[in-house]
């Protein structure tokens, strides 16, 4: 068994939150390559919805988007499900970082830019702990 895959034999689930189309579009080609299987969407607001009717592994989600940003996105879905795994992806990382932001605490931050194997193994190590 794979680090991509759960106990019980299906693929980790990621949900991708990100306004930006050509790097939402990107990031599900990239996540879908090494494997997973990737949900995308062009807001908050509709990530969230999809979160309340099934069950992800990882929520990837930008900070800065229209109609809910990711920290609030990350925030409703940690009360959603506590044991999701929460990694943003941003230009503006002081952002994520302040302690005023109310970011779950456990959320991972990788800025942009960044290499694709780079969020690939930060991804894989979060998922294997």
């Amino acid at each position: 068994m794979t680090i991509k895959e759960l106990k019980d034999g299906n693929m980790h689930r990621i949900l991708l939150a990100e306004d930006d189309e050509d790097m939402r579009k990107f990031l599900v080609k990239a996540l879908q390559n090494a494997g997973y299987d990737v949900v995308s969407f062009a807001n908050g607001q509709e990530a969230y919805e999809r979160l309340k009717e099934e069950p992800f592994t990882l929520l990837l989600t930008d900070i800065v988007m229209p109609e809910m940003d990711g920290i609030e996105l990350a925030r409703r879905a940690a009360d959603l499900d506590p044991d999701l795994k929460i990694m943003f992806i941003t230009g503006f990382a002081a952002v994520a970082l302040n302690p005023d932001s109310q970011a779950p605490k456990d959320a991972k931050v990788l800025s942009k830019p960044f290499h694709l194997k780079d969020l690939v193994g930060e991804i894989e190590r979060m998922l294997a702990a």
